[in-house]
């Protein structure tokens, strides 16, 4: 599967307005977590996602904003 696919099926995966284990969300895929890890570095480095040590939570357009305006 390309990276694409992959962020694509994760990030709908992860429900709106709540955390979510890095666990529960490679099951819910049907993924292997490593799959799961590398999809969310991506996610997150793109501003998208927001993790935290063991959860992952999509960020609101004005948070993901904001990360963006940090990073550039």
């Amino acid at each position: 599967m390309k990276e694409e696919d992959l962020d694509w099926l994760v990030y709908h995966r992860i429900p709106e307005g709540a955390p979510v284990t890095v666990e529960t969300l490679a099951a819910g895929c049907g993924l292997g977590i490593p799959d799961v890890e590398a999809s969310l570095i991506r996610l997150e480095r793109s501003c998208i996602v927001g993790r935290t040590a063991n959860s992952v939570r999509l960020l609101s357009f004005g948070e993901a904003l904001i990360h963006n305006q940090v990073k550039y």
